[in-house]
């Protein structure tokens, strides 16, 4: 194979480059690519594969991640502000039953995550992601703003513990149909060698808007006085929803469609038009089972790993080890900052060795440290705390980085968008929602403090078998989907590289005893 054989020889048009060399490839890509070949029955040409415009992409991730931020911004104020919450809304009952109150009202928000990802998820493969990432962009921030403009028990009684369910859901509902499709939104438009640094941005997104809500309620408790934070202090950052969320649409409705979805369209309007969404929710089940409990299990281990870290672990330091809420919010804050220097490294690292050895390593230190690190967050003096913290951020990190790449490589194109909103928000719902909620519970129930770290245990056992199961799919092109790339001069790289790849293995079946 000659470097200045014409790029078009198969279908392109005229241009040079230089093949990778095939013994570089890692091995899933050198398979993926030779399966893909023998099915194509000739090497790829310039129509085969995708070029991915560098101002779409960024526009793409930047549009996704915002949500992702916003979302996370009212998970960090809603975790911080979990006691002042409970003593607006639920004033008569003592402070731990105010406590999980508190939290059984976010946990709400869970319960209804399923069907969001079960009315957006076929809605984003039947009508595109960008318009129903739009409506979810809406909706959120509406149930954030109404949340600041509810007024307290003592006003209105019963009614406003009613009403601060009805905002919850109307964020969960909306929250359903958000992070699947974000996902699937940058997966689908990021190139194949850097899908999972490209897709760690989203992540970036949510620890960034956690760090901000945090650190927002971090500074009025410091600013304020108590009742100044029970009169009106608790409502100034639900209230910035309403600007982010118009940011937010206006971004969103600048997108394009992703290249995946674009790609197929025709055929798959054409199939839907037969199909309800109850036989294709179905049909999800009977033919991706297997990849919808590999999704559910990572999906597990990352967000229990991220509800106790966001969720609990702000209340767990003021309520069961009687520290201050400045002192415990500002430890969470220096964890969420290093997760947020962390991520991207983790998802371009993801890119070169793996998503499996990444998940498989991290869960397995999951086992091992997580009764480490809460002996740490527990003990006197300023060092060993942050040490702590620092060590279940690493994890989460860890968790975190390559989940917006992996999770979307396990489903078709066809069904992406609806396959991940059921596996990954019935997962969020049942393990990761209800993990502040169940923790402060069995806190309360056995005494025992050191119950977090077990949960988390056993986040990483099943978080380690599920690993065992997980397809590699680093530089690997999506199922259903074109080969990606970022410039033209990797597509020419590509195409050498794919008639090198063709030609040894049409020699391999030549020389086969079979063949």
């Amino acid at each position: 194979m000659s470097a200045a054989t014409p790029e078009g020889q198969h279908g392109g048009g005229a241009g040079s480059g230089t093949a990778r060399s095939v013994a570089e490839l890692p091995r899933q890509v050198r398979e993926e690519l030779t399966r893909r070949l023998r099915r194509n029955r000739r090497a790829f040409g310039k129509d085969d594969v995708q070029v991915v415009e560098r101002p779409l992409l960024k526009r793409a991730v930047g549009a996704s991640a915002l949500g992702n931020c916003m979302e996370w911004f009212d998970f960090g104020v809603y975790s911080y502000l979990a006691a002042t919450l409970g003593k607006v809304f639920f004033p008569g009952a003592s402070p731990g039953a105010q406590v999980i109150s508190s939290f059984a009202t976010f946990a709400a928000a869970f319960v209804v995550r399923p069907l969001g990802g079960l009315v957006f998820g076929p809605l984003g493969d039947r009508i595109g992601r960008q318009k129903v990432l739009a409506t979810t962009m809406i909706m959120m921030a509406a149930g954030t703003f109404a949340i600041g403009i509810i007024p307290g028990y003592a006003t209105i009684g019963i009614a406003a513990p009613i009403l601060l369910l009805l905002a919850r859901m109307v964020q969960g509902f909306s929250t359903g149909g958000e992070y699947g499709g974000a996902t699937t939104f940058v997966a689908e438009y990021s190139p194949d060698r850097r899908r999972g640094f490209l897709s760690s941005w989203l992540d970036f997104g949510t620890f960034v808007g956690y760090a901000l809500g945090s650190a927002l309620v971090t500074v009025l408790n410091l600013a304020l006085t108590d009742a100044q934070m029970l009169s009106w202090g608790w409502r100034l950052p639900f209230l910035i929803a309403g600007p982010l969320g118009v940011i937010g649409l206006y971004m969103r409705l600048k997108l394009e469609e992703s290249p995946a979805f674009q790609q197929q369209l025709d055929a798959h309007e054409e199939s839907m038009a037969t199909e309800s969404a109850g036989t294709e929710f179905k049909k999800i089940i009977r033919d991706h089972w297997q990849a919808l409990l590999v999704c559910m299990g990572l999906v597990l281990l990352y967000n229990v790993t991220n509800y106790m870290v966001t969720g609990y672990l702000p209340t767990y330091q003021t309520e069961t080890l009687h520290r201050s809420s400045g002192s415990a919010d500002v430890l969470v804050l220096i964890g969420m900052v290093w997760i947020v220097v962390l991520i991207t490294f983790l998802g371009r690292l993801s890119d070169r060795i793996g998503r499996r050895p990444l998940y498989g390593v991290s869960a397995a230190a999951m086992i091992v440290l997580a009764v480490p690190a809460f002996l740490l967050i527990k003990a006197h003096g300023t060092w060993a705390p942050v040490l702590g913290v620092l060590l279940l951020s690493t994890l989460l990190a860890c968790f975190a980085a390559p989940s917006a790449a992996t999770l979307p490589a396990l489903f078709p194109t066809a069904v992406r968008y609806a396959a991940m909103g059921i596996g990954f928000n019935f997962a969020v719902a049942a393990f990761g929602g209800t993990t502040p909620l169940v923790t402060a519970a069995l806190v309360d129930l056995t005494g025992d403090d050191l119950m977090p770290a077990y949960y988390l245990m056993l986040a990483g056992a099943i978080g380690l078998i599920t690993v065992k199961f997980l397809p590699e799919s680093a530089q690997v092109p999506l199922n259903g989907s074109q080969p990606m790339v970022g410039s033209k001069e990797e597509r020419r790289e590509l195409i050498l590289t794919s008639r090198e790849l063709y030609a040894h293995a049409r020699t391999s079946r030549t020389e086969s005893p079979q063949g």
